[in-house]
Order: structure tokens, then C-alpha cells, then sequence
């Protein structure tokens, strides 16, 4: 199997529930304490092994590509002014290896169109795919759990979180055949975005997927789902008639930094845990 090096950051959402933060700035550019959300997304794929990193943006989404780009200006006022420790937070050393890569998204299609997008940069490989609303904290991080799954099973899989019932028609939901040895592995037999009512588990799809290619075959012709847009979701179910797809319990501290609240709380336990060290 060919070693996991490329990831897909679809960053192109409008961020609304944000307003009126977000009409200037992307939601993912928000901070995190001293960092921006992008920013613990991409250094949780870098850390796991991943070499190139291919943003799916729009037209708003320029300041994403500056933050992870030089910025000689601001270096040389540093560098006059003897600030050491800043440039090594503006030019983080884990980065300097890393391949970034940007595809404009022209219209807002959804997630499976976003990820779409990046088929021509995926060759016959497994690629990740990492939603940065989502901030895990862990070692290891979920993606390099999930990269782990992968090189024992040789098969994709997809993260999966327990979601308590009054909030789990928030997410895509999966539907399992069976457990494993591992009682953190599940082979699936179905999932559904945002199911309505009766969802077929508690297991939610928690924002990192580790994919084959073959999902851009499913995703090509591909009809509108939920709110009219191209799911991933309805790709990965028609995906499970030909392949089989774990699900992994991954261990770590989940927020959902798209909504308010989980922004708020993860704010307050990275300060927390700031305070205490």
C-alpha cells in the first residue's frame, strides 16, 4: 500500500453562523487562542505524516493561503526587533517540507463537491480528508489513528463519534453489520446525512475520513441530497455496494468549532490547559 500523503481541507462554507465575524474573515481563520482553527487542522495531518495539503476554497478564502505562506515584510520587522520566538510562530518549522495546494470551488455544491474538486490531484491512493470545524485533540491525533486503521486493514475508513440522540440529526449517521476484535472498529453497512428520525446508531461521522480514490467514482454523477447539495455521505453508501468501509471510534477531545458553542468551549479548554501548564 502506498504511504497516506495527501489531504483535502474543503474550506469553501460561507461560515454564517458566524456573522457578522465571518463577512470578513472565513470561519476558519477565526483564533483559537494564539492560532487560527485552520491552523490545528493542518498541523494535525502534517504531524500524522501528510506531505501535501490541497485547500478547497472560493473567492473569500485568500487569507488562508497568505497564513500559510511567507510573509517577508512582517519577518524582516521581526527579525530587526529581535523577536526570536515570533518568527518561529509565523514560520513554523513542521510546514517548511509541506506542499500546499488551492482549488477554487466555483459554486457551493456541498461536501462531496468540494472534495470532487481535488480528483485530478488524487492518483490510485488513499487520501484524507479533514473538516477543520472539527478540533480533536489527542495523541495520537485521529487522522494518524485512522491512517493506522488503514495500514492494517488496507480498506477506508471514517471516523466515527457517539452523538447523544437529541443531537444526531446534526450529522451523517452510520449503520453497522457487526463489531470486530477491535472494539473501536466497525464494518458498515449503511449511513444516511442527517436522518430525520429513527437514526440507525448513536455512531456520528466526526469531521476525518481516510478514503480510496475510488470514491471520486461514485462522486462524479452523483444527484443532490439533504438541503439539495452533493453529499459525501450519499457517495460513501453507494461506495458500500462495492467496497468495504470500517468506521473507527477514534480517542480525543472533539469540538465542533462550527457552531458557537463548541468554539467557545474549545477556546476555554485550550486557555485552561494554557493556565494550568
Amino acid at each position: 500500500m502506498k504511504k497516506i500523503t495527501k489531504a483535502v481541507f474543503p474550506v469553501a462554507g460561507l461560515g454564517t453562523r458566524f456573522l457578522p465575524a465571518t463577512k470578513a474573515i472565513p470561519k476558519e481563520m477565526l483564533p483559537i487562542i494564539d492560532k487560527p482553527l485552520i491552523e490545528y487542522a493542518v498541523e494535525e495531518a502534517v504531524m500524522a505524516g501528510i506531505e501535501e495539503i490541497i485547500f478547497i476554497t472560493n473567492h473569500t478564502k485568500r487569507s488562508i493561503e497568505d497564513h500559510f505562506d511567507k510573509n517577508f515584510e512582517l519577518e524582516e520587522k521581526l527579525i530587526k526587533s529581535g523577536k526570536k520566538d515570533a518568527i518561529k510562530k509565523i514560520n513554523r518549522d513542521i510546514f517548511q517540507e509541506v506542499k500546499f495546494t488551492y482549488v477554487r470551488q466555483k459554486f457551493q455544491k456541498g461536501l462531496g463537491d468540494a472534495i470532487l474538486q481535488a480528483s485530478h490531484l488524487i492518483e490510485d491512493e488513499y487520501f484524507a480528508i479533514l473538516l477543520a470545524d472539527d478540533l480533536i485533540i489527542n495523541s495520537p491525533s485521529a487522522t494518524q489513528q485512522l491512517i493506522n486503521v488503514v495500514k492494517e486493514t488496507n480498506l477506508s475508513v471514517i471516523g466515527l463519534n457517539k452523538v447523544p440522540k437529541e443531537n444526531i440529526n446534526k450529522y451523517g449517521v452510520i449503520s453497522f453489520a457487526d463489531s470486530t476484535k477491535n472494539e473501536k472498529l466497525f464494518h458498515l453497512n449503511g449511513i444516511i446525512e442527517k436522518p430525520e428520525s429513527n437514526p440507525p446508531s448513536d455512531m456520528a461521522v466526526f469531521g476525518r475520513y481516510i478514503l480510496s480514490h475510488h470514491i471520486f467514482n461514485y462522486l462524479k454523477n452523483l444527484k443532490p441530497g439533504v438541503a439539495g447539495e452533493i453529499q459525501l455521505t450519499d457517495a460513501i453508501k453507494l461506495m458500500l455496494k462495492d467496497h468495504q468501509i470500517n468506521g473507527y471510534l477514534y480517542d480525543g477531545t472533539k469540538f465542533d468549532c462550527g457552531s458557537k458553542e463548541g468554539y467557545i468551549q474549545a477556546i476555554t479548554y485550550l486557555a485552561t490547559d494554557m493556565i494550568l501548564k
